[in-house]
């Protein structure tokens, strides 16, 4: 956690926007693997965490901005619980370590609701994303499950992006630490990552990385010799020497913040001419694309920037015609690059998007785009000093993508299907980091990791 004055002020920020609200956020509870007592690694839901920074099920808090006083609901641990936990901070405890004066028993948050509901004031809540939860809501606030979807708070949800979304310098600070861990682990997969060995054994080796450290995954590892495939969970085929490796994995810190980060490897230890040409293209989309990072510039004007640099690289192999700025507005580019550019990133990996992927990401004169690819986009608004993102372009050849296209006869005329199909054995390239908005420009956070051709190769020469 965080200094204790730090939640205040996050809290009184919070209370100065939305003067007489009832504001109450749920933290998450323990969820079960199979039964009620084996449980998954618990995750506090990020708004709780933000607010409060107690990281333990079962708790609530309840900020009352019209009388000025912040409360915290919870249970204490008894003889019983603490035969199997050990001893436990108490209620009160837990509330000074997060600022807090007042803490209440959670049965009595479902009369201190219904006291304020009968009084007229209407209780402030952002949109639940688990099962749990929207249950809870409708037994707080005595409703439905239908009625608790559709009380959620715009203005609530709002005001929280715009608080969350500017990092502070601690918020840095912890984020670059838990990179530290991360480019270590990218670093030992690319040792790693030689013939014949199975994808599990070099997912299972990141993740004791991470978890020597006592920290946790921020999200199921993406390592794969099948690339193309955008979010590839499985790892049970084997390496084999001219494959091209895909590794997108991040950690979380501690205080709850993650790292995201991809990058491309050659097994074997070398990219192939034809491998090395498209990885530099997109290291050339990536870097013009952080170069152009700024307050301001809107993050949809830097995906098309990516797009277009990837198609005046892959006009030049063959593998698109015509204008470069008419494929990149007709989404003909997207059969190559058909995934946004990145997005926010802080206590969540998608940070902030169960509140809505358009309040985060969209808004201030910027629209989603209907297109495919381009629709995928999941911020699309004008930077800010102080936010953090990801920037990850990608080339991938998708046969499935090539073969429907060309049978539509998709933007055929800026479109060289026979170029493309000639590459549906060729898999994909990702390259991503996170990157700091700052007030004249952008830098990327935390530790170097291996990133071009020859930096890579030259990681995996010394193992």
């Amino acid at each position: 956690m965080f200094a204790p004055e730090i939640y205040r002020q996050r809290r009184d920020t919070l209370a100065t926007s939305l003067p007489d609200s009832l504001i109450l956020l749920l933290g998450n509870v323990d969820s079960p693997m199979n039964y009620t007592d084996n449980i998954f690694p618990f995750i506090q839901d990020s708004n709780f965490r933000y607010y409060f920074g107690l990281n333990e099920p079962g708790l609530a808090g309840l900020i009352d901005t019209a009388n000025d006083s912040v409360t915290l609901f919870g249970n204490e641990a008894e003889v019983a619980d603490i035969v199997w936990t050990g001893p436990q901070p108490s209620l009160s405890e837990r509330a000074t370590a997060a600022g807090i004066t007042q803490s209440q028993p959670y049965a009595q948050l479902k009369q201190r609701l219904a006291t304020a509901q009968a009084a007229g004031i209407q209780v402030q809540y952002l949109a639940p994303y688990r099962g749990e939860t929207i249950l809870e809501l409708a037994n707080l606030l005595s409703c439905s499950s239908a009625a608790v979807k559709e009380a959620v708070s715009t203005a609530l949800a709002q005001q929280v992006i715009a608080q969350r979304e500017i990092k502070s310098a601690d918020e840095i600070k912890e984020m670059e630490t838990v990179l530290a861990i991360t480019r270590d682990v990218h670093h030992a997969a690319m040792r790693a990552s030689q013939a014949n060995v199975l994808e599990h054994q070099v997912v299972g080796l990141m993740e004791g990385i991470v978890r020597s450290h006592d920290l946790q995954l921020a999200y199921p590892s993406i390592f794969s010799r099948n690339g193309e495939v955008l979010h590839n969970h499985h790892h049970h085929q084997k390496l084999q020497k001219g494959d091209l490796v895909l590794n997108d994995t991040g950690a979380t810190s501690s205080g709850g913040y993650a790292s995201d980060i991809t990058r491309t490897i050659p097994v074997g230890g070398k990219f192939s001419p034809r491998q090395r040409e498209l990885y530099d293209t997109v290291l050339a989309m990536q870097t013009k694309a952080i170069a152009a990072l700024k307050p301001g510039l809107p993050y949809l004007a830097a995906h098309k920037l990516a797009a277009k640099v990837m198609v005046e690289s892959m006009s030049k192999l063959g593998f698109f015609n015509g204008n470069v700025d008419d494929i990149v507005e007709s989404g003909a580019y997207a059969i190559a690059f058909p995934h946004g550019l990145g997005h926010q990133i802080g206590l969540d990996v998608h940070d902030m998007e169960s509140l809505g992927e358009n309040l985060v990401g969209y808004g201030e004169g910027v629209e989603r785009s209907k297109l495919f690819g381009m629709g995928y986009l999941r911020l699309g608004k004008p930077l800010k000093a102080g936010m953090v993102i990801t920037v990850e372009p990608g080339i991938y050849f998708i046969p499935a993508l090539i073969a429907t296209w060309k049978a539509e006869g998709r933007h055929s005329d800026m479109i060289n299907y026979a170029k493309f199909e000639e590459y549906q054995d060729f898999g994909g390239i990702r390259i991503e980091d996170n990157v700091l908005i700052t007030e004249t420009g952008s830098h990327i956070l935390g530790p170097h990791i291996a990133r071009t051709a020859a930096e890579v190769e030259a990681i995996m020469a010394a193992s």
